[in-house]
Parts: C-alpha cells; structure tokens; sequence
C-alpha cells in the first residue's frame, strides 16, 4: 500500500512539475528550437534585458504589485480589526460573507463590472480617459484586500485578549497598546497576506485586461499580447524568472508560518505550565 502510494504520488507531482521543467530547460537553449536541445547559452536571457517593452512592463506590473499591497495591507488589517471586535453574530457572518464575496466571483465578472462602474464614474465626471493606472490599482486592491483580511483575521482571534487589557491596566493607551501586543501577534497574519497579495496582484491577467488604460501594460498583458505573433524561448527565460521570484516569496510564506506554529506551540506548552503551577498551589 505504501509503494502504491509512493507511485501515485510520483505521478501527480511528475505531470505537475514536468512542463515547468521542460520551461525552466529550454530557457536555456542555445538554438529556437522547442524539441531539441542544442547547447547551453544565455541568450535568451540577455535578449530579454534588451526588450525595452518587456522591461517596462515588469516595471509597471511591481509599480501595481507594490501600491495594491500596501494599500490592502493597511485597510485589510483595520478592516481584520473591526470583525474581530463586532459583538453581534450576525453583523460578523454578514462582514464574512461580504468579505468572500471577490474570491469565490469569477474574474472576468469583476473585471467587466469594475471596467463598467469606471467608465460610468468617468462620463459622470468628464475625464478624457475612464481607464488608467488608477483604475487598476483600485481593481488590485479589490480582490487583494480580502485575502489580507483572512489571513490577519485568524491571528487576532487567537490572540488572548487579556494582554491588551493587562496592557493598558500597566498604563499603555490604546494605540500604544496596539503597537506593542496585537501588531506583533498579528505579524505572521500581515506578512502572509501581503505575500499573496503581492503575488496575485503581479500574476492577474483578466481583471487587468478589462480595466488597464492605454499606455500602462502589465506583465501578463505584455506576455499575452507576446503569444498573440510567435512563441519565443525569451518568454521561457521570463517565465523562469517569474518562477524563481514566485517560489522565493513561497519559502519566505512557509517560513513565516513555521515560524508562527513554534510560537503557538511554545505558547501553548506555557498555558499547560501555568495551569499545573495554579493546580499545585492550590
């Protein structure tokens, strides 16, 4: 049963992982060929830094990256703040609700309705141009800011909530408070949800195409548009690299969220320590 496993295993990662390796290869091909592997070269990469294009568009697409996660950042972890402190129930299950409602629709729904609200705003208002970066980043920040939320939202909610009291009983005010107890225990949550905010922000592509403004390409729209004329192995070095920065921001993901389990777990060992302490005392 083991080996059956081991096999079944062996498969799923192989039909998984194989066409990015077949990608991560023929970057590095010396001929444009797509079957032969010719030689070892580099080319491909140096012809990559002289698409002046391409290059903008990486510039604009971690322009985007970096305003939206900042952005739903800030607003994800005050929005994570208001849930955990709503005392009715049904006030909370309905934030939730609202707070799930850009993940589970499709993308290109919330891209044509995002791309009909600006146009509509924009003829109210009298702009020559409804789409721009703005635009853009208004829609980024628009399926980024929940992900933020559900990952800030747990940590506060397994934050035991007499530190802030015992806190501010020590003389802290509330922003002090703040500062000092939960913005350390919600940490993890915040590096974690700027994380995915950063990569789904940098990897969109249908909610991008339906409300970018003429003059500002990002890089999924570059690439697309690339696919459009003919397939070259400097899209397979691009694509490397995007591979390469996505699986670093993965690692920095694991190891903070190993790094938070310790410390529940270290917590949780204390909380036993101290029930025993309590329990022997008495």
């Amino acid at each position: 049963m083991k080996t059956s496993a081991k096999i079944y295993s062996g498969l799923i990662f192989a039909f998984l992982f194989a066409p990015i390796v077949v990608l991560l290869v023929f970057s590095f091909n010396e001929s444009r060929s797509l079957s032969v592997f010719s030689g070892f070269s580099l080319s491909w990469y140096t012809e990559l830094l002289q698409d002046s294009a391409t290059l903008e568009a990486v510039r604009n697409s971690l322009l985007l990256a970096t305003c939206a996660t900042a952005i739903s950042v800030v607003v994800g972890t005050i929005t994570a703040l208001g849930i955990d402190r709503l005392r009715s129930r049904w006030y909370r299950v309905a934030m939730n609700t609202v707070t799930d409602i850009p993940m589970t629709n499709p993308d290109i729904i919330t891209g044509i309705s995002l791309m009909l609200m600006f146009v509509f705003v924009g003829r109210m208002i009298g702009t020559t141009s409804s789409l721009n970066f703005w635009t853009m980043l208004l829609a980024h920040v628009t399926f980024c800011l929940p992900y933020v939320i559900l990952q800030v939202l747990p940590k506060l909610q397994q934050m035991d909530k007499s530190l802030l009291e015992a806190a501010m009983d020590l003389g802290c005010t509330p922003m002090r408070g703040f500062f000092k107890v939960e913005l350390p225990e919600m940490m993890p949550g915040i590096i974690n949800g700027a994380i995915m905010a950063f990569t789904l922000s940098l990897d969109d592509f249908v909610i991008s195409y339906f409300t970018n403004g003429n003059g500002f390409d990002t890089l999924p729209i570059r690439i697309y548009s690339m696919t459009k004329k003919s397939v070259t192995p400097k899209m397979y070095a691009l694509a490397t690299i995007i591979f390469f920065v996505t699986m670093g921001l993965l690692l920095i993901n694991n190891m903070v969220d190993n790094d938070d389990s310790k410390k529940l777990r270290e917590q949780k060992k204390q909380n036993k320590r101290s029930k025993r302490r309590r329990v022997s005392s008495k």
